[in-house]
């Protein structure tokens, strides 16, 4: 008997290590997953991005600006005069360097104060080799803004956005077009037309620099501008998608006047000046259309290209 007892205290004993057990995995497998989450919470799929989409379309509304997200990179903005006009126009800014022991003139003041004015940005105080530094020694005169990098959308984004606002798509694509200043001026008008958004090529093409969004007049932060690994291939899947892709030339076949596609959901493609649409693109184009010019001008730049037709297209959607 005093041997089965203290066999027993042995089994009982808290001396004696943790028993190798499945740690509760076997009981969590029989569980099950759990029901399947709605498409909006499922990474990748179109209705999560149509939500993310829309998300942003109300938060570029609120004023807030689209920061951060892949594709973009940090920019530097140098120079007193160049740091006040961002500043005033409204540029995304996260840091506001300010050199040492640096003269305060009248420029340097107002930095410092729209800075502090309009809230988030950081103010630093640096030596002057750091800033030299930071800029490759470019005269930076005692004062860096630092931009952000630009959150771009995806090429379906700008479709969903509007298929759920019960819109017919209006979207401007941007072919081999490289000035900052042309891609700001077309985010404008696509603002000031109902326009849903601008795509942009990922390589050899302009992007939302400070000085797209100087010249963007502050809509940048209202209207969504999509980067494409491809255009081409983003061009097919809004064909896909039953948009109408129209082609600026100025050989196009059919004058802009002339143009019913503009009264439904349709993606204007502008080229460069100079080269026009590339050739996989242009041959991706459903239409190559002209816009009639009297005054005998051979070509518009993109900015003011796309406003022309633009207009119509709000004109004919009234």
């Amino acid at each position: 008997m005093a041997g089965n007892s203290a066999r027993r205290n042995r089994r009982t004993s808290n001396k004696k290590g943790a028993q190798v057990g499945s740690g509760g995995q076997r009981r969590r497998g029989l569980e099950g997953k759990g029901p399947t989450p709605p498409a909006e919470m499922r990474k990748g799929h179109a209705k999560q991005r149509a939500a993310q989409a829309k998300a942003r379309k109300a938060q570029g509304r609120q004023g807030g600006p689209r920061r951060g997200g892949k594709g973009g990179s940090s920019e530097l903005v140098v120079g007193r005069n160049s740091v006040v006009e961002a500043l005033r126009e409204g540029v995304p800014a996260n840091t506001l360097y300010v050199q040492q022991f640096i003269d305060n003139d009248d420029r340097v003041r107002e930095a410092v104060r729209l800075a502090g004015e309009r809230g988030g940005i950081h103010l630093m105080e640096a030596p002057r080799p750091e800033l030299d530094r930071m800029t490759s020694n470019l005269n930076h005169q005692g004062v860096v803004l630092q931009i952000p990098p630009y959150e771009y959308a995806h090429p379906d984004d700008l479709t969903a956005v509007a298929f759920d606002e019960g819109e017919d798509p209006l979207i401007v694509a941007l072919d081999g077009v490289t000035d900052p200043r042309n891609l700001g001026a077309v985010v404008r008008s696509v603002n000031a037309f109902g326009g849903h958004g601008v795509v942009v090529p990922e390589r050899r093409a302009a992007g939302m620099t400070a000085g797209a969004w100087k010249t963007s007049a502050g809509t940048a932060a209202r209207t969504p501008v999509a980067r494409a690994t491809n255009l081409t291939r983003a061009l097919e899947g809004y064909q896909k998608a039953g948009l109408t892709v129209v082609g600026l030339a100025a050989d196009g076949d059919a004058d802009l006047t002339d143009l019913d596609a503009l009264d439904g959901p349709v993606v204007v493609v502008v080229g460069s000046e100079g080269k026009g649409l590339s050739r996989l693109v242009g041959e991706t184009c459903d239409l190559r259309v002209r816009i009639p010019m009297p005054g005998g001008a051979e070509s518009l730049n993109a900015g003011v290209a796309a406003g022309v037709v633009l207009y119509e297209a709000a004109r004919r959607r009234r």
